[in-house]
């Protein structure tokens, strides 16, 4: 009775979305204002609609009601509670329904939230919206049934696969579906700014939080990701450019990009066109890595549907919402006009730098990962595209951004000079460049280089508050006021700018990771950078579903006694399936990272692995989500541009009545 109530609320969201998809659109483009009144309460419905069915849909998983077939395959009775709430959309066909009810959050949120719009820019991005979680909706009804029963119901289900049941991985997919659904607000504001014909600073302005809001989104999941794969798959790495990591980076670079350029749009009134094609561009990233993972194209540890039929269903969608987009950018777009013309030298133009190569990157991203599928598919030829191509091509790429990023908080609108602006941070530039020696003393060129870089971003990012504030030039008790009445927006740009500077430098530290592969017997001792690892013990644990081997590990330094570790195995006994839980030992500046491998002659086979700065990786993403919330909740980035823009008609009205 619960998967068909579930199944239930998912036909009728079809309902609400084609209606929330078609009404309001229709009502926008015919001037009937009781049309577009309507998509408001549509879009709610549709939400509410599709809550019910993943409720329906968790409660099912939780009761091991095994007669669903997507639970028979996905859980176990001997599961844990956590993740038989987290296997909802751990599962390709509950991750589907998922999506769609994030789709359909978004254009509740846009309901709830988008009073200021006016009425018909309204009722055209919930229309649009409606529209493209229509296709999706009709992908879960009738090719990705979540509900579909399976008789007789077995006893036991299958289990989820044991790399998935871990905490990381159980968050990791809705934080980062967050950020590649969200992009269908940035996107759906464009298809409606082309329809309308008009973008204009206020459009800049209702663009920047939904982006805003994505981007963070993106930027928690790719890193927690990063993070699951470190700890979880027991290889010491952190990225390894695998197809899926580069689906997910893909639109994480345009939605930068496009945060950047809707600030443009915001302050000149300039880059209108191209920003609309970054906002179509950043939710067709979204929707091309949704169907690499789901058709069975490329082979991941991180894909978890090889599904070629259904990928042919998300190809034709795919090819609607995005060939329809860009058909509609190229009649229209001609059309919006151009101005707010600036210099090449201003801040203007260091956000086009950071556009182009922002998008520069993208390009050899999806390269690398799509030229080796067309090779074969073509010319019958395997090519592996690996790390190496990735760091020789990207890093050249990437150094401009870090120059500018420092440089254009300091250059002037529509026009600047290069040389007041490169004087303000001369004490920036002299600090990266120490570092940079400094560490070349102990790294190669290119780490030691992007340790300086590093410098330059994280003290480039506060030397912009540094100068607002006026910081040593007027009194402490002067500089504290200017401090305090800052926007929110500022101290958000300066922590995003400062964590991509704290990433790299944990990057660059990883340069220096040393690992030791020994086989060690109860007793015996090995060292690894300075520290003595000794296997005390290898004794057996019981888990809920699975049987683990454990090392016992005493770390000591110079005699005196670091830390005990207990690296597993894992046997789960429903799949059959080894899994190795490394053990890391962090004290923010390096990670001890143990991993217990196979077990010979009495002794176990052990990797030992000591990270520089490693946690600086995630430290720094953290800090990136923490700023993009910052100027999130500044109420100025919410409010203010349509206040502005009601404010100047109600002007220009005035006027023209005197």
């Amino acid at each position: 009775m619960i998967a068909e109530l579930g199944h239930f609320g998912l036909a009728l969201a079809v309902a609400f979305a084609i209606a929330q998809g078609i009404l309001p659109l229709w009502g926008a483009h015919r001037g009937e204002a009781r049309l577009m009144q309507v998509a408001p309460a549509l879009a709610l419905g549709q939400m509410i609609a599709l809550g019910i069915s993943f409720g329906c849909l968790v409660w099912a998983s939780v009761a091991d009601d095994f007669s669903v077939l997507n639970i028979a395959e996905n859980s176990h009775t001997l599961k844990p509670l956590l993740y038989k709430i987290t296997g909802a959309w751990g599962s390709h066909e509950g991750s589907i329904l998922f999506w769609c009810l994030i789709l359909a959050i978004c254009g509740g949120l846009v309901a709830l939230f988008g009073g200021p719009l006016p009425a018909s820019l309204r009722a055209r991005v919930i229309g649009v919206l409606g529209l493209t979680a229509c296709g999706f909706e009709l992908f879960a009804l009738l090719e990705s049934n979540p509900f579909a029963r399976l008789w007789p119901p077995p006893l036991d289900g299958r289990d989820m696969n044991p790399l998935l049941q871990d905490p990381g991985l159980a968050f990791h997919p809705p934080i980062l579906y967050f950020g590649y659904v969200g992009m269908a607000v940035p996107f759906a504001f464009a298809v409606a700014a082309l329809l309308e014909g008009r973008i204009d600073a206020a459009w800049g302005r209702w663009v920047r939080p939904w982006t805003l809001a994505a981007w963070c989104a993106l930027t928690g999941g790719i890193a927690l990701g990063s993070w699951w794969a470190y700890y979880e798959l027991g290889w010491g790495g952190f990225w390894f450019w695998d197809p899926v990591e580069n689906a997910s980076l893909l639109p994480w670079l345009t939605a930068t990009a496009l945060l950047h350029s809707a600030i443009v749009v915001e302050k000149r009134e300039a880059l209108k066109t191209w920003t609309v094609l970054l906002a179509i561009g950043a939710f067709a990233f979204s929707l091309s890595g949704t169907f690499l993972v789901r058709s069975g194209i490329l082979n991941s540890v991180h894909s978890f549907a090889n599904d070629p039929a259904r990928g042919v269903f998300i190809l034709g969608l795919l090819a609607i919402i995005i060939g329809g987009s860009l058909l509609l950018f190229a009649l229209r777009a001609p059309k919006l006009g151009a101005s707010g013309l600036f210099a090449p030298v201003s801040r203007e133009g260091a956000i086009v730098l950071n556009n182009i190569l922002l998008c520069s990157i993208a390009a050899v991203v999806v390269t690398g990962t799509i030229y080796p599928l067309f090779a074969d598919l073509l010319l019958d030829t395997k090519i592996s595209v690996g790390p190496p191509f990735f760091e020789a091509t990207v890093l050249p790429l990437a150094c401009p951004i870090f120059f500018a990023m420092a440089l254009g908080p300091f250059m002037s609108w529509k026009r600047a000079a290069l040389a007041p602006a490169l004087m303000k941070l001369w004490w920036v530039a002299l600090v990266a460049l120490i570092v940079g020696i400094v560490a070349k003393m102990g790294m190669h060129a290119v780490p030691a280089f992007a340790m300086g870089g590093a410098a330059w971003m994280i003290l480039g990012a506060f030397a912009d508050i540094i100068e607002r504030i006026r910081l040593f030039r007027v009194s402490p008790a002067n500089s504290f006021h200017r401090l305090i009445g800052l926007p929110l927006s500022s101290f958000g740009t300066t922590l995003g700018h400062a964590g991509l500077g704290i990433t790299v430098a944990g990057i660059a530290g990883m340069s220096l990771a040393s690992e030791t592969i020994v086989l060690l017997h109860p007793g015996e001792h090995a060292q690894v950078a300075g520290y003595d690892v000794k296997l005390v013990e290898l004794h057996d644990a019981k888990g809920s579903n699975y049987n683990a081997r454990v090392a016992t590990l005493e770390i000591t330094r110079d005699g005196r006694p670091v830390v005990t570790l207990a690296p597993e195995r894992r046997s789960f006994t429903t799949q059959t399936m080894t899994t190795t839980e490394a053990k890391i030992h962090t004290n923010l500046l390096r990670d001890l990272y143990m991993v217990l491998g196979e077990e010979r002659e009495g002794g176990a086979v052990l990797r030992l692995h000591h990270n520089p700065l490693a946690p600086w990786i995630w430290l720094g993403a953290l800090v990136m989500a923490l700023g993009g919330g910052c100027s999130l909740a500044d109420r100025r980035l919410r409010i203010a541009a349509p206040t502005r823009a009601a404010a100047a008609k109600a002007a220009t009205n005035k006027a023209a009545r005197a």
